[in-house]
């Protein structure tokens, strides 16, 4: 079976932004993480991760996103969502990460509120 999951990158001037779409699950994240690991991130930007489009996400999905923070943070970068969906968002309270992630509307919203 064959699993839809798109992950594309643009730069910033603050930071990549990665947007995802389709499943993100045991099958994909392998996939976000290495494009994840492919954005460029220095030291004071913010890596955006663009969930608009993602239409399920499972604990590896969640995992993966855990993971691009420690190594946002590791960095001495930041890293925010955006566009998560209630969903998610509601799975994220239910897990215990509802303030977790800073999450924004737009990648525009968070790229505003980032101040290095």
């Amino acid at each position: 079976m064959v699993t839809l999951f798109s992950a594309t990158t643009r730069a910033t001037a603050t930071g990549p932004v990665v947007t995802i779409g389709g499943e993100l699950d045991v099958a994909t994240a392998p996939r976000l993480r290495a494009e994840l690991d492919a954005a460029p991130l220095e030291r004071g930007q913010l890596l955006v991760v663009d969930l608009a489009e993602i239409t399920f996400c499972d604990s590896s999905g969640i995992s993966t996103l855990i993971a691009a923070r420690d190594v946002a943070e590791a960095a001495g970068a930041a890293l925010a969502l955006v566009a998560v969906p209630a969903r998610l968002s509601r799975t994220f309270s239910l897990i215990g990460l509802g303030s977790f992630f800073p999450t924004f509307p737009t990648a525009e919203a968070a790229i505003t509120a980032h101040s290095p």
